[in-house]
């Protein structure tokens, strides 16, 4: 069975939510709604949709998202069952009406690929729920590196709540806590994977709700993403940089450069960790050509 887990905080369009998931055409899941000390109470709202799906409410004390968005995932995640598979919901998020019904259609394949996350299609829907995107798909097996140089290529997008996950996978790996969960989900589709396989369905898909309320909004905490951004792609180059084919190990050495050059945070230990990153996949040329580059930089800077 799937835990299907929203993490509640505001109600502009909950009821929307809650809605696809009243008219989903298979109702074999579990909702858990984990209220974050919101000032908009949902109850009410939720007390007309008993007896359309199964659910559990719980209201926490202490607003915990505000700090920590990862840490209020995982205490969503704590009320679950025992179900196999788990789902983070946004509460802004739409569902289409055969999504659970389409993953129980793949199921037998996605356990005979041993895949651990399931992706759906996706497109963007703004605040009146008009469609601003085309819909976007996937091959159906796809390795997550692959996938995650696509997206940060722009040939594809990605949210948390189009994806369904191995209970056994989250609770090995758990979510890395980043802050406002800005690359959160883009680790834990590589470990959950354990960098192989993420099976699609094209066949359903879900809204992703670009508002005005979404942490994902243009301006929105511009200088913080950015110094995130810098500090996932440290972790990726650290740690798994030989997962990924050639040219994408080139790309991501060369954006992770650009990505220092633009907060001016050259220094000495930042060209040892790139030269000795070039070096370790065997980029002489290009590690030379770097060290070029730096200085020019520093000559720039000064």
């Amino acid at each position: 069975m799937i835990a299907i887990v929203i993490p509640y905080f505001k109600f502009t369009f909950f009821s929307e939510t809650l809605e696809s998931l009243a008219n989903q055409t298979n109702k074999n899941f579990n909702v858990y709604i984990g209220d974050d000390a919101s000032n908009e109470g949902c109850f009410a709202l939720l007390e007309q949709y008993k007896g359309k799906f199964s659910f559990t409410f719980k209201r926490f004390e202490f607003n915990l998202g505000k700090s920590s968005l990862v840490s209020q995932w995982k205490r969503c995640i704590a009320l679950t069952a025992d179900e196999e598979w788990l789902m983070v919901l946004g509460d802004d998020d739409v569902l289409s009406s055969s999504y659970i019904s389409e993953f129980y259609n793949c199921l037998p394949e996605i356990k005979e690929k041993n895949c651990k996350v399931v992706r759906f299609a996706s497109v963007i829907i703004d605040n009146n729920s008009n469609q601003t995107s085309s819909q976007y798909v996937h091959p159906k097996l796809e390795k997550s590196t692959d996938f995650l140089f696509r997206r940060f290529t722009n040939k594809t997008r990605s949210s948390l709540s189009e994806y369904i996950f191995r209970r056994t996978a989250y609770n090995k790996h758990g979510f890395h806590n980043y802050n406002l969960a800005w690359f959160t989900d883009d680790r834990a589709w590589l470990e959950f994977s354990e960098f192989k396989n993420i099976y699609s369905i094209n066949s359903a898909f879900l809204s992703f709700r670009l508002s005005d309320e979404n942490i994902s909004r243009a301006n929105y905490k511009i200088h913080e993403k950015e110094l995130l951004r810098l500090k996932f792609f440290k972790f990726i180059i650290s740690n798994h940089l030989n997962k990924f084919t050639r040219v994408q190990q080139r790309h991501f050495l060369l954006y992770f450069e650009q990505l220092v050059y633009r907060h001016k945070e050259v220094g000495f230990h930042f060209w040892l960790f790139v030269f000795a990153s070039f070096l370790k996949q065997f980029y002489f040329i290009q590690s030379i050509k770097f060290t070029r580059r730096v200085f020019i930089q520093l000559r720039r800077n000064d």
